[in-house]
């Protein structure tokens, strides 16, 4: 390992906040209409059958389980079905301490700290665990506004068995795909690796050395690595499964190759695994010959790290979710001294701020702020509509639902646009309100949330963002020696090299988020690259020794078969 001294504690100046670009829309997601069509179908379903029996006022907590349907749409459906199954068991979790608390207590001070740190947990435990968007923020706007939601002790488990009623259906939605795509998710994201592998090889013929190029080489092994572990997550090993590792294959090598790429047999390749068609074939594979890959292994990402040690003394993740317990709790008691009767919004403004640095913060607040204000104008034109009947009320949060979706993909404020009118409509499923209380009420606690969840994400400082990036530092090159040792012969090349794209890849995501913290020391900047650099250069050499164009001969390629089935033993 590389005897580098850590980079010497200067201080330096607090970096400045971006307004440029903040409010830019992007590019969609490749599955919007996933989350969007699943959170439609999950939440008709309970509120119609509560609409035909008379009873909405219940609809809170069957919406508790039918959001978790926005969740995993990214993994596999073996991984998926266990995904979503604790995704239903921590919202039940989070609604049962927020339904036993209420019913204990009405003290508006007790229930803001319950919310902040249930808030400073969920974000905790949705970070640890990689859960995916929507990450923590629907399971702290559910149970802050079931703290806030009168109850009784009586009623807790009959409140408690509609949230698993509504998590039920929303597991079944989000499985129901299985049926007809059973690869759906492993083939977008071998399509995704294929891309991204093609963007980099144009951008390297044309700027080899420049920062386009780092940033697509980055973004290309982060690609193919989460490929890998798609594969590895998807269950049993299938024909089709095995082609699509033959495509990742295909896609590390131009990351590895960038010169001998062939990017419209990449873009070729990725355009065929549309549909529920067979997975093209690369044209040196002979139709029946036995199937034969490079680097297929079990050790893709190196041994699963236990929860329990993400979240140890000295984790990343702490100081962000102190950041939360602290934000969150001065915007309640804010929301409280100006006397505003919905505190929780306050509670859950902040909450949504919450990123991996003091600057992605300060865009989140730019954009909360911009989205919700933005949000009350379209509440103010569609109130007059929903308030013509339950049924018309059911109709706008199921499109503004849908919307949300669609839109939050693009930039944050445009799906908060849809966001803030659905969330002031929800709290009209017990009894209709006046619009103006209600987006006076929602424009204070959006702008006091905001504005003193930025002053606690700045006052908590993260001194850690920087131990962190030597920490990462020192992975890489360890996993860098242990590859180049494979190569001299000293070792298995194949576990090697994903033990080097999984540092490479949180080494790169630590560099990103010490970047954009305000009171750090100076970054080892130079040292990232030099070990990006490095680590890329290994990467390479062990493709070219796998496939044989290092001027050595060539060794035996292993059967994905041998790889996978050890893997699993």
């Amino acid at each position: 390992m590389s005897s580098t001294p850590p980079s010497p504690l200067r201080p330096v100046r607090a970096r400045r906040l971006p307004l440029a670009g903040v409010l830019r829309p992007g590019k969609p997601s490749d599955i919007w209409f996933k989350p969007a069509c699943s959170v439609v179908v999950a939440t008709a379903i309970p509120n119609l059958t509560l609409l035909a029996l008379g009873r909405l006022d219940l609809v809170m907590y069957t919406m508790a389980g039918s959001f978790c349907a926005l969740y995993a749409h990214n993994l596999p459906y073996a991984a998926r079905a266990r995904a979503l199954a604790w995704v239903v068991l921590g919202m039940a979790a989070s609604i049962a301490v927020a339904l036993v608390t209420a019913s204990l207590t009405g003290s508006a001070v007790v229930l803001v700290a319950v919310g902040a740190v249930l808030a400073a947990l969920q974000k905790t435990l949705c970070d640890a665990t990689r859960i995916g968007p929507p990450g923590h923020l629907i399971f702290t706007f559910i149970s802050s506004a079931t703290l806030f939601a009168p109850q009784s002790i009586g009623q807790v488990p009959g409140h408690l068995a509609l949230t698993f009623a509504g998590g039920a259906v929303a597991w079944l939605v989000g499985m129901a795909p299985a049926l007809l795509r059973p690869h759906g998710p492993e083939r977008r994201a071998t399509a995704r690796a294929l891309h991204a592998a093609a963007a980099y090889a144009d951008t390297a013929r044309t700027d080899a050395t420049g920062a386009a190029a780092e940033r697509a080489r980055s973004a290309a092994a982060g690609a193919v690595h989460a490929a890998w572990q798609s594969l590895l997550a998807a269950g049993s090993r299938t024909a089709a499964r095995r082609a699509l590792a033959r495509l990742v294959v295909r896609a590390e090598e131009a990351l590895a190759m960038p010169g001998a790429a062939d990017t419209t047999a990449l873009r070729g390749w990725a355009a065929g695994l549309r549909g529920t068609g067979a997975v093209p074939r690369p044209h040196d594979v002979r139709p029946g010959e036995e199937d034969e890959l490079l680097g297929v292994d079990a050790e893709l990402a190196g041994p699963k790290v236990p929860l329990w040690r993400r979240l140890a003394p000295g984790s990343p993740l702490l100081p962000i979710a102190l950041r939360t317990a602290v934000g969150c709790a001065l915007a309640g008691y804010g929301s409280l001294a100006l006397g505003i009767g919905r505190p929780y919004w306050a509670l859950v403004t902040a909450a949504s701020l919450y990123q991996a640095n003091v600057t992605l913060t300060w865009n989140r607040g730019v954009q909360r702020v911009v989205g919700n204000l933005v949000g009350v104008l379209a509440f103010a034109a569609i109130a007059p509509f929903a308030h013509l009947g339950h049924a018309e009320l059911i109709v706008s949060c199921l499109l503004l639902a849908f919307g949300a979706e669609a839109l939050m993909s693009r930039n944050y404020w445009m799906g908060s646009v849809c966001v803030t009118p659905m969330a002031l409509l929800v709290t009209e499923f017990a009894r209709f309100q006046q619009p103006g209380e209600l987006i006076l009420d929602r424009v204070v606690d959006t702008l006091v949330g905001a504005l003193l969840g930025i002053v606690a994400a700045v006052a908590v400082t993260n001194r850690r963002a920087g131990d962190q990036i030597e920490r990462a530092i020192g992975s890489a090159e360890l996993a860098r020696e242990r590859a180049e040792a494979g190569l001299a012969g000293a070792g298995a090349v194949e576990p090697a090299r994903r033990h080097l794209t999984a540092a490479l890849v949180d080494l790169r995501a630590a560099a990103d988020a010490a970047a954009g913290e305000w009171w750090q020391r100076a970054l080892p900047e130079q040292r990232v690259v030099d070990a990006e650099r490095a680590g890329h250069r290994t990467l390479a050499a062990t493709v070219r020794r796998q496939s044989g164009e290092n001027g050595q001969g060539t060794r035996p390629r292993e059967r994905v078969a041998d790889a996978w089935e050890g893997a699993r033993a």
